[in-house]
């Protein structure tokens, strides 16, 4: 069992990114055994849920002629438009059934807000506007976190990049996470996360 000031962090493990989902990551569903099977040693585990509403801006149904996995210029930076997902009370947002939830402490959801994405797990794609989650894990006495989940390019480089930047020590375990890979993403993702000073073990 890690000490009490270690936490396990659960990125977006829900239907829409596993095979037959909305936003498929191949093999999506091969870590969930393996993530069930860590929270056992983990004292604080929080999930992450994606929870969009139909009106997204990050969808590419929402911008008339554009393609999903286009890039399009938001006020807040570069957005790449996806195929519509995780959308609220859908059987696509709700977690993968076979992930076990009743350990988690905490389940915060994001990309809420219509106009603007939020990779994060930490803050929205402005890089600005928080989720709350630091304040959750500080209040509890967490300064370490490992991180799993879909997809490692995405969601949960940018929130293992947010937490190192918090000053939390940070790992992702990439064996218990699965990649998007579009256009040399993943190899963009772990040289970010590399020099942010996130652990891949």
């Amino acid at each position: 069992m890690h000490p009490h000031t270690h936490a396990l962090i659960v990125i977006d493990m829900q239907n829409d990114f596993c095979p037959g989902g909305a936003l498929a990551v191949a093999g999506g569903d091969a870590i969930v055994a393996q993530i069930n099977a860590l929270m056992a040693d983990f004292p604080v585990v929080v999930l992450t849920q994606d929870w969009h509403p139909a009106d997204h801006s990050s969808f590419a149904v929402n911008h008339p002629g554009a393609a999903a996995f286009t890039q399009i210029e938001m006020p807040y930076g570069p957005q790449t438009l996806w195929p519509a997902h995780c959308l609220q009370g859908t059987d696509g947002a709700a977690f993968h059934p076979d992930l076990v939830t009743t350990p988690a402490d905490l389940v915060i959801r994001k990309g809420m807000n219509p106009a603007i994405d939020s990779y994060s797990a930490f803050f929205e794609n402005d890089h600005t506007t928080s989720t709350g989650l630091a304040g959750y894990l500080r209040d509890r006495g967490v300064t370490a976190l490992t991180f799993t989940g879909l997809a490692l390019d995405y969601c949960v480089a940018w929130s293992a990049m947010d937490a190192a930047r918090l000053g939390f020590e940070v790992t992702v375990i990439e064996a218990a996470c699965r990649a998007i890979d579009l256009d040399g993403s993943l190899a963009k993702a772990r040289e970010a996360m590399l020099a942010a000073g996130v652990r891949l073990g």
